[in-house]
């Protein structure tokens, strides 16, 4: 009784949200009877609305939508519109199974894109491969793989994050330094990077603790860590649990530095724990190519169909571009021919630099070759599906997150 009332809570909200955007975006949104007789290209857009991942979730749907209504507008792919299918993985990895098995068995998507925390796409990533179509994720941790070679990853490997973090923290003068971790594949690739880039520069970690989700208080993983009188902590986690750390951590006397990802803290988190608590927290994470062509495109036409500014919310950028390299993608294989097969095709060089997926709908149909580059970032996807993103620092100084520069391109 219980599980059926979720799930008919979450189908509703789900409901209401795309019911919105539809009126919003409404050429994203094509007919039953049109996906039905004319072989539309059908998207899941699989993201976190609700959950740890909320802050970015809506964002990434209306991204997807925006992109697929550019297509629909300039006539669709070859004639093909574009149907949005959008769900919620509510940042749960059953909830993202039940989505998924939604997506494919009911809506019949030829793709799933935009699956944001590691424990979810890794949940999902069975189906899309007995299924045969590409995932297009951010998720991060080693275990999200496809044996089918249908993963395209628009984010960096977590262990790859906490490698450049290790560089950045001893760049800063740190020495004395301890990792936490949340007990999932993100949080312990993270502080496994880390660790790996550490000890190539000679040092080794004070502490190492892996913690559960989910617990109303850490004092007891934090008494262990801070036994060893760390200057700085390298965690990995989420925001729920991020905020409960800081919180203890700091009634137990000690200010050492946080080093996180950026999706632990937000302004709310901020307030709620005072700038004496929160200062000198370091956040990294993916940036946007913020002075590229491709997001000077997007900005504007995102913030005049959200209100929101995409500079605030990286993973909205990379769900923009998944559904455009889908199109892209979609245009080179045509109806029967292979989505996955086509997506270096259109992303990687050699070809036509494009920035825009209507230009890039058009070259096709010129037949020219293209290479797309995106507003996250380039988009060259290596052998296993992988691309390089670009990083920037921001610090917590006097109540505010304080954007400090971009760091590494490179990794």
């Amino acid at each position: 009784m219980n599980t059926s009332r979720r799930a008919i809570l979450r189908q509703g909200t789900t409901a209401a949200l795309v019911s919105a955007l539809a009126a919003k975006f409404p050429s994203a949104f094509t007919t039953s009877a049109f996906a039905e007789g004319t072989g539309a290209l059908r998207i899941g857009a699989l993201n976190p609305v609700t959950g740890a991942g909320a802050p970015y979730g809506s964002g990434m749907q209306k991204a997807i939508i925006l992109a697929a209504q550019q297509v629909n507008n300039a006539g669709g792919i070859a004639g093909r519109k574009v149907e949005v299918f959008a769900e919620d993985t509510e940042t749960s990895p059953p909830a993202s199974v039940l989505a998924a098995k939604k997506l494919i068995e009911v809506n019949k998507v030829h793709a799933i894109l935009g699956t944001w925390s590691s424990g979810d796409a890794a949940a999902v990533m069975p189906l899309t491969d007995a299924a045969g179509i590409p995932h297009l994720t951010n998720a991060g941790a080693t275990n999200v793989v496809s044996t089918k070679g249908l993963m395209f990853r628009f984010s960096a490997l977590s262990g790859r994050v906490g490698e450049a973090l290790g560089r950045m923290v001893a760049q800063r003068g740190f020495t004395a330094v301890a990792t936490m971790a949340i007990n999932n594949p993100s949080g312990i690739d993270i502080v496994h990077g880390f660790k790996t880039a550490w000890t190539k520069l000679g040092r080794h970690v004070t502490s190492e603790v892996v913690y559960q989700p989910n617990q109303p208080s850490y004092r007891s993983e934090i008494q262990q860590v801070l036994s060893t009188n760390p200057a700085a902590i390298v965690l990995g986690g989420y925001l729920p649990d991020f905020t409960v750390i800081l919180r203890e951590t700091r009634q137990a006397g000690s200010m050492a530095k946080f080093f996180v990802p950026a999706w632990t803290i937000n302004q709310r988190m901020l307030d709620a724990l005072g700038p004496e608590a929160t200062q000198g927290i370091f956040a990294y994470d993916y940036v946007a190519a913020l002075d590229s062509d491709a997001f000077k495109d997007f900005a504007p036409k995102f913030k005049q169909a959200t209100g929101s500014d995409p500079a605030d919310n990286y993973y909205a950028c990379c769900a923009y571009d998944m559904m455009v390299v889908a199109a892209l993608a979609a245009a080179v294989a045509g109806p029967a021919g292979s989505l996955a097969g086509s997506m270096r095709t259109v992303a990687n060089p050699p070809g036509t630099m494009v920035y825009d997926v209507v230009e890039g709908l058009d070259l096709l149909h010129q037949g020219r070759k293209i290479n797309y580059e995106g507003a996250s970032g380039p988009i060259d996807f290596d052998a296993n599906g992988n691309v390089r993103p670009l990083f920037k620092l921001s610090e917590a100084r006097d109540g505010k997150i304080v954007y400090v520069g971009q760091v590494f391109q490179d990794y």
